[in-house]
């Protein structure tokens, strides 16, 4: 198996005994009592430079990025620094994340928050909504295009925003009317090799009306200005971040310098 089946495998059994534990029931009366919404696509849209910040431990390429990475530590700082929006890693197994590293950051921001997982199962959908995520990611390389509409489907009766990740123009044919934004992951994940022109390859052949995002291997201001005139209007960033003594000073220092170089061009 590559990377990706490994990490699949893993999911339905984690899945199987998550649903032992913690029933659809409690799931949906904790999702009665949180009615509020955000949006990630408005918030990319509105902002100047529209990073999605992450907050990631580890990968299964690369193995420990912050081991002793706190969110209580680093969330605050992304939001200071201008993110436009937040992803949160709960896989545990392979990137060393929980839902309880969600949870807390529900708790300290009202910014949108991103659930980085591999979502297989509608259970995990009834998971997001009830700890306050407000977008979801679809995996296309993980799913057939029917599970990604039915998955697609289901998160928007949730009220949640939809993210379709997509790695080359053979999966274009999962995106469907129930998905918000687009991103192209620049990382194979049977592989986790990296290419940013990725990104550029498939920029114009995505479907007009959705925002599209530009995600992994990103880590100097030029590759997003370069971005961004190709018609990107956010960009997933993680590691550039997390490997650094302060993530959210990293990211404010990022931002800056796009900044710079976008007042230099025009």
């Amino acid at each position: 198996m590559d990377i990706l089946e490994k990490i699949i495998a893993q999911k339905r059994i984690l899945l199987h005994q998550y649903k032992q534990v913690v029933s659809l029931d409690l799931l949906e009366s904790l999702i009665s009592r949180n009615k509020t919404r955000r949006s990630l696509k408005e918030a990319l849209l509105k902002a100047e430079v529209p990073i999605i910040s992450e907050f990631k431990r580890k990968s299964p390429s690369k193995g420990f990025i912050k081991e002793d990475a706190r969110v209580a530590e680093i969330i605050p700082g992304y939001v200071q620094a201008g993110a436009a929006g937040i992803s949160v890693l709960t896989d545990e197994p392979f990137f060393g994340g929980n839902i309880s590293d969600m949870k807390q950051a529900r708790e300290l921001t009202d910014i949108p928050l991103l659930m980085k997982d591999f979502m297989i199962d509608e259970y995990q959908l009834y998971v997001a909504k009830a700890i306050g995520v407000d977008v979801v990611l679809l995996i296309a390389a993980a799913l057939t295009v029917q599970q990604t509409e039915r998955l697609a489907r289901k998160a928007k009766e949730l009220q949640l925003e939809v993210l379709l990740e997509l790695h080359d123009e053979s999966e274009l044919n999962h995106v469907n009317d129930s998905i918000d934004m687009i991103g192209i992951n620049n990382r194979n994940l049977k592989t986790f090799s990296v290419d940013i022109d990725a990104s550029i390859r498939l920029a114009d052949k995505l479907p007009s009306g959705f925002v599209k995002i530009s995600e992994s291997g990103i880590s100097i201001p030029e590759t997003v200005v370069k971005l961004m005139d190709a018609g990107f209007q956010g960009f997933l960033m993680g590691e550039n971040f997390m490997k650094t003594p302060c993530p959210g000073e990293e990211l404010a220092g990022f931002i800056r310098q796009v900044k710079e170089l976008r007042k230099k061009i025009r």
